[in-house]
């Protein structure tokens, strides 16, 4: 079954140009409102990923440090388990009722777990609420996350398909503009202030500072226009249940596709994590080839969008896939044996060129290539949550797990090397799906 929008043009409106194609307007508000929902939501998660030891202390204080990150570590893998409801709720939403108003849902929910977070006592003032109050947080969070992805990825894909690969590409890029961020206010907090200062009152900064991208979210978002294709397309009763009859194997491959990108980008989010620990290296030092890689995110992604415009999707996603599969092992190996800031930065920039820029911005246009549009945000929402249910939100909990248990720091390097191969194996499969 073909939807109605495959088969006739789009009508023309005060927001369309003369060729039925949306405004040169249009697309710049389009592109705002949908790109900052991708800011917020990755500067609350890397922040909360940042200060890892900082929070492990103030929530859940033991006495071996060690088990203490790993508590922080789940609290923060558990807003995962709760992104498949998200996107099934606020995904099947965007497709009866539109992009837009999911998209203004995930930015009020966005708001109030990063407020939670930033306002909430420590367990040396109220105990054992304090700990429950914070997974409570992340829950919300990873709830309003869940849908977002989708309803962004399927409002920019469906502004000019021919372009689809640049416009999804660009909330990567402002992904990857969010770990700058992040990472400069981290390091600025780490530096300015002393340890304890950090300790008592200084972590609340960098998640108050995110409350304040709420309101300019909502506002924005407010004001947007609802996707061209989506209004010229007969719209779903019940999304979720034709992506359960029709693309249960479309869901599967798509969270495969995302595995490798969902891994490897959360990988390096707990490379500061992991410096301190394993490499020895200070708060502040740990932050900068976090504050690099952000900078090559913030840029590169766009160019592998359109790139994938041009010489297709999956050739483009298996390229950077294999360099992945070869040089990640090695890289750890290299870092664990000759630990240094120099050397962060250079295994972090290389991660982020190949499995973030150049591998998973083009993960959104394949994904909403994978789904029809009157069901897309459903299937986009699911097969991403997924993905990052089972490889990304966990990724650092498992790297500091096998490190603890095997005794070897380089193990997150084969973790991260089998997942890419799956990867592999689900892009060969898109290909038989006519996935180009």
């Amino acid at each position: 079954m073909q939807d109605s929008v495959d088969r006739q043009p789009i009508a023309a409106s005060g927001s369309l140009s003369g060729s039925g194609m949306p405004s040169d307007r249009h697309v710049v508000r389009t592109i705002v409102a949908a790109s900052i929902g991708a800011v917020f939501e990755w500067y609350d998660l890397l922040i909360y990923a940042m200060f890892v030891p900082t929070l492990s202390k103030l929530f859940f204080p033991t006495a071996d440090p060690a088990v203490g990150v790993l508590l922080s570590l789940s609290t923060f893998a558990s807003a995962w388990l709760v992104r498949p409801l998200g996107a099934v709720v606020i995904g099947s939403y965007a497709d009866k009722v539109g992009r837009k108003p999911a998209m203004v849902l995930s930015a009020v929910l966005m708001m109030v777990g990063t407020g939670i977070t930033g306002l909430l006592p420590g367990y040396a003032s109220i105990g054992v609420a304090a700990p429950a109050l914070l997974v409570l947080a992340r829950l919300v969070q990873g709830f309003s996350a869940g849908g977002e992805f989708g309803s962004a990825t399927a409002l920019l894909a469906e502004q000019d398909p021919a372009r689809a690969g640049f416009y999804a590409s660009i909330q990567w890029a402002c992904s990857g503009f969010a770990v700058f961020i992040a990472s400069l206010v981290a390091y600025t907090v780490n530096t300015m202030l002393s340890p304890a200062e950090v300790l008592e009152w200084g972590w609340r900064v960098p998640f108050l500072l995110g409350v304040l991208i709420g309101p300019v979210a909502w506002y924005i978002r407010t004001r947007a226009d609802e996707s061209p294709l989506f209004a010229a397309s007969a719209h779903a009763s019940s999304p979720l249940r034709e992506v359960a009859v029709h693309d249960k194997r479309r869901v599967l491959l798509g969270a495969g596709v995302v595995a490798a990108g969902a891994a490897g980008s959360f990988m390096n989010q707990y490379m500061p994590t992991f410096a301190i620990a394993n490499l020895h290296l200070s708060a502040s030092q740990a932050l900068i080839g976090t504050l690099v890689a952000g900078l090559i995110n913030s840029v590169m992604p766009m160019v592998s969008g359109h790139l994938s415009d041009r010489f297709g999707r999956i050739p483009l996603m298996m390229a950077f896939g294999v360099i992945g599969l070869v040089m990640t092992y090695p890289l750890f190996l290299w870092i664990v044996a000759s630990p240094s800031l120099v050397n962060l930065v250079i295994v972090q920039a290389l991660l982020a060129l190949v499995m973030y820029s150049g591998y998973f911005a083009i993960a959104p246009a394949l994904l909403s290539d994978l789904f029809q549009v009157r069901r897309r945000t459903t299937g986009i929402s699911i097969a991403y949550v997924l993905g990052q249910l089972l490889f990304g939100g966990v990724t650092p909990l498992v790297a500091g797990l096998l490190v603890m248990q095997t005794g070897s720091p380089s193990s997150p390097g084969l973790y991260l090397t089998a997942i890419i191969a799956l990867s592999l194996g689900s892009l060969m499969l898109c290909r038989r799906l006519g996935v180009r």
